[in-house]
């Protein structure tokens, strides 16, 4: 039987619709989910390619789940972000055991057209900032402040605690604000 309302329906409901076989609520937590895991993963690996191997995986990983979903355990999302961190976690620690040679060059996302080229030198810039502050610290700046969830959330995704969380955070702001700081005049935010 298939689920109605599938626009307004939460991702619990479409999880444990499609795991009595409604396709239509897959098609629709894709949606929802997909986009916002492939943004996550690349900005964690700075990689289009794998970001798109961590979204499918995950996404795979859901649907192997998806006829013992527990409702009340965990938020769907909560649980996608989890998966992707521990996948994108992996191949950072895979990526280390590899010779600087062979890792290649970080790809640039490509910008939206109606982007300026101040535009693209701040998101540029920031894209930078984010590689080089340590993971953990990445990680609760992107899922708080770009994928915007919440401290409580952030803490479930990474296993850890809200203070943890809220420290990781505080430190990485400061991190990324040193860094973009010494840019400012190269991104246009002094004058003269």
């Amino acid at each position: 039987m298939a689920f109605d309302g599938l626009g307004e329906a939460p991702d619990e409901a479409l999880l444990v619709a499609y795991g009595n076989g409604d396709r239509a609520a897959a098609r629709e937590l894709t949606l929802r989910l997909a986009p916002r895991i492939l943004a996550y993963a690349n900005r964690m690996l700075g990689d289009v390619s794998e970001a798109e191997d961590v979204t499918q995986e995950t996404m795979f990983r859901l649907w192997r789940i998806a006829p013992k979903w527990e409702n009340g355990r965990a938020k769907v999302s909560t649980w996608a972000f989890r998966v992707a961190t521990n996948l994108c976690t992996d191949r950072l620690r895979a990526r280390r055991n590899v010779g600087l040679d062979t890792v290649p060059d970080p790809v640039d996302p490509s910008p939206r057209a109606d982007q300026t080229l101040q535009d693209k030198a701040r998101s540029a810039a920031l894209e930078q900032a984010l590689l080089s502050l340590p993971e953990r610290q990445r990680t609760a700046i992107i899922l708080r402040h770009l994928d915007g969830l919440q401290n409580t959330e952030i803490a479930e995704v990474m296993d850890t605690s809200v203070e943890a969380v809220e420290s990781l955070t505080a430190r990485g702001k400061k991190a990324l604000a040193e860094e973009l700081g010494r840019q400012r005049r190269e991104l246009g935010f002094c004058d003269g």
